[in-house]
């Protein structure tokens, strides 16, 4: 396999990394994606790529907007996206990448506190949702859609606002790395969003550093899925595959990923553990149908494929069972391989804890499945195991050029190119993450093996304090719970309590069966207040706690159809819980559940 890496001295910013891409590279593919007018898959090469780059800093250009200027963008995974970045970046311009399905109020605090000149929109119909809330926002001066129309007079269609295509050849950039690039707004769980400002410097290097743990070619197809909003995606699966002239295949949505796997057969692919905890999810549930045969043969070849992998990494000898892989690869894990495109050569998951049990069911089914660990003010990637040394109850090894420590409540302190310049206007909060001698203060609780590998252990904010002293991580409980097909959300409880109890949200494809198997009616909100319910689900939590310790056991527990989302505030954009939110609007049932324990 042929590699094609790009070193950062010869790129120094983001745009050139583009711009030396399209040198080298000019008709190799770079981009795979869904054309809906066309209803087919439409291949962009990076001369296709640069022709639209610079027909985009034209149109920027007469917007009359200076260096430094911060211009927003609100788009699904497309080329479009990369094409507006890279305009700007090589122009000077400040980028602000906004979630796609982020809150209207949350978008106009992010756009009046950045004070964004423009935004770039997916189309008509999200402009409508988000108009009101930006109806007298003072900085934005135009709204650009990719798709669609509107009268206000602020809102210009794409085509309209590209004008004709210049003569150009070459797309404009400049060569200050320490130059300000974007202003991420981290979706925190608390509180409003802070804008992490990263540098050309602190983007780029981490591609460098991220390139350096994990080899990547020119052969390699990454599927995009992840917002790009999101620093994980955006460094891992943009500057990274463009460093390495890798092409980038953006998935059409998540209700068809399944279907874009198959079409697309990525080698390589960057996740949440969502994604991964939900195939495990429809697994275990596909296999409560099969036969005694079948579920033997499936875990029998977990558990082989499982030892192979322990024996490649050198934790485990030779076992005669090994030599039932070839057959048990052929009847059961080389299909479930060919569900996922057939040819993944690595899945990373990163962005919250992966749990042990889903990491062992991938890689025992022979895919090679990583674990990282990162943060938005860092670039976001800080560790990563890789696959010559994959340690799945870690986030593995720190990158090249990372430095950690432990600091008080063995918190996890970084130093590192990656880290950022601070909070947008917020210097408090800044001194509050950085302190004077560079190190980033994570947050996070972790310890360190003998080897580096960082094990993440625990969120100090998160962390619940038994009336008996015991301490639990309920985020990684909930992430264990939640690997019952039954249940798609849970919030553990029981801070200054003598016992934990659990708010769950069920999964409405699975609650209908469940509940005539308990002879309930699945349409009376009644039947959630069960008692035989609850003991049911109970039992079911606390299997999926047996690692945990015998004190991190649900005593009660309160069940609802009703999800959180991000609409209704429960949800962060990157789908964290809002663990303050949902707990205030659910008080009266959180108060039943601890009443009369003791």
């Amino acid at each position: 396999m042929q590699r094609d890496v790009i070193d950062i001295k010869d790129a120094v910013t983001l745009d050139g990394l583009f711009r030396e891409r399209v040198r080298r590279s000019p008709d190799s593919p770079a981009y795979l994606a869904w054309d809906r007018r066309a209803e087919q898959w439409q291949q962009h090469t990076w001369r296709s790529m640069a022709q639209q780059v610079v027909r985009w800093q034209h149109a920027l250009g007469r917007e009359g907007l200076a260096h430094g200027d911060r211009v927003a963008l609100n788009l699904r995974n497309c080329p479009e996206w990369v094409a507006f970045d890279q305009a700007a970046l090589g122009l000077g311009l400040v980028t602000v990448p906004l979630y796609p399905d982020d809150r209207p109020d949350n978008v106009r605090y992010i756009l009046d506190d950045a004070g964004v000149r423009l935004l770039f929109l997916q189309d008509a119909q999200q402009w409508r949702r988000l108009s009101e809330a930006l109806d007298d926002c003072a900085s934005l001066m135009r709204v650009v859609l990719l798709y669609g129309e509107d009268d206000d007079q602020r809102v210009t269609g794409l085509q309209d606002w590209l004008g004709e295509a210049p003569d150009d050849a070459e797309p404009q950039g400049h060569d200050a790395a320490d130059t300000l690039a974007s202003i991420v707004y981290t979706s925190g769980t608390t509180g409003r969003p802070k804008g992490v400002m990263l540098s050309h410097a602190n983007l780029l290097g981490n591609a460098a550093a991220s390139l350096a743990r994990l080899d990547c070619f020119s052969s390699d197809r990454f599927l995009s899925f992840l917002p790009l909003s999101h620093t994980l995606e955006r460094t891992g699966g943009c500057y990274l595959p463009m460093m390495a002239g890798a092409q980038v295949a953006f998935a059409r949505s998540i209700p068809q990923l399944a279907d874009d796997l198959v079409q697309l057969a990525p080698t390589v692919m960057i996740a949440v553990p969502r994604i991964f905890e939900r195939v495990y999810g429809r697994l275990q549930a596909q296999l409560k149908g099969r036969s005694p045969l079948a579920r033997g043969l499936f875990h029998l070849a977990v558990a082989t494929g499982w030892r192979r992998f322990e024996r490649r990494q050198g934790r485990a000898g030779w076992h005669p069972q090994l030599l039932l892989w070839p057959l048990l690869d052929r009847l059961v894990a080389r299909k479930v391989r060919d569900r996922l495109g057939g040819r993944l050569r690595v899945a990373v998951s990163g962005g919250a804890a992966l749990s042990p049990s889903v990491a062992r069911l991938f890689i025992g089914l022979g895919i090679e499945l990583v674990q990282g660990y990162g943060l938005t003010e860092a670039s976001p990637v800080v560790a990563v195991n890789t696959l010559q040394d994959n340690l799945p109850e870690s986030v593995g090894c720190p990158l090249p050029g990372v430095e950690v420590r432990l600091g008080e409540q063995d918190e996890l302190l970084v130093r590192s190119p990656g880290v950022m310049q601070g909070y947008w206007n917020n210097e408090a909060a800044t001194r509050d993450t950085v302190d004077a001698e560079g190190w980033l203060h994570t947050g996070d609780q972790v310890r360190i093996d003998e080897q580096g590998h960082i094990i993440i252990t625990g969120r100090i904010k998160d962390i619940l304090v038994l009336s008996s002293g015991e301490k639990v991580p309920p985020a990684d409980m909930e992430t264990a719970i939640c690997l019952d097909a039954l249940i798609d959300q849970a919030l553990v409880a029981g801070e200054g309590k003598p016992f934990l109890v659990a708010l769950l949200v069920l999964n409405p494809e699975e609650w209908p069966a469940q509940a005539e198997a308990l002879e309930l009616d699945p349409d009376d909100p009644g039947s959630l207040e069960s008692p035989r319910l609850h003991a049911l689900l109970i039992k079911r939590a606390n299997q999926q706690l047996g690692a945990f310790p015998r004190y991190a056991r649900i005593r009660r527990v309160a069940a609802t159809l009703e999800p959180w989302t991000v609409d209704d505030g429960l949800l962060t954009p990157t789908l964290k819980t809002r663990r303050n939110a949902v707990l205030e609007r659910h008080a009266h049932e959180m108060d039943a559940l601890f009443e009369g324990l003791g």
